[in-house]
């Protein structure tokens, strides 16, 4: 089974192709797609979107797994501190989800902590500790880079993790 991670966002927008039997996983490819700040808001989007579309169709993905965005409160004003950039990458993970809904890929959002729990074992894992996970589950010599991609990679496993639990998706 082919599986399409995605670690998505506006300036650099994280890919990861997992093959799995379901007892072993192997990568295939893994990437990041980068826009320029010189671009307009839109053309960055539909420039990540297609990209997605052209790598879940040149590898036939099934299925697609992407890291759901985040929010975080400063102690000090208990104001959420990332709402625009996390308004423009749920701008992306529209794009990249609508892109692939056209071509009947179905896709899954995951949040970072069950991402990090699945792939090591706890939610409180750091960026390090996931990528040399995902080093290890893949059978790679070195964490797999840019970071981006590593990531991208992690959420492809979780969502190899979650279909060989019997929790499929459907179009």
């Amino acid at each position: 089974m082919l599986i399409l991670g995605i670690d998505p966002g506006l300036a650099n927008t994280g890919w990861g192709v997992v093959d799995t039997n379901g007892l072993r996983h192997r990568p295939v490819s893994y990437s990041v797609i980068t826009t320029s700040p010189d671009m307009t808001e839109q053309m960055r989007i539909h420039t990540i979107a297609t990209a997605i579309g052209q790598v879940a169709d040149h590898y036939h993905t099934q299925y697609c797994g992407i890291e759901d965005i985040y929010f975080t409160r400063s102690k000090a004003d208990k104001n959420i501190t990332n709402s625009q950039s996390a308004i423009l990458v749920a701008k992306v993970i529209g794009a990249i989800s609508h892109q692939l809904a056209m071509q009947q890929v179905p896709v899954r959002l995951f949040s970072p902590m069950t991402i990090k729990s699945t792939v090591t074992g706890t939610g409180r894992a750091d960026k390090n500790q996931v990528q040399q996970m995902v080093r290890l589950l893949l059978g790679l010599k070195e964490i797999p880079k840019p970071d981006h991609a590593a990531d991208a990679l992690a959420v492809g496993l979780t969502l190899a993790t979650f279909n060989i639990a019997g929790q499929r998706m459907h179009v």
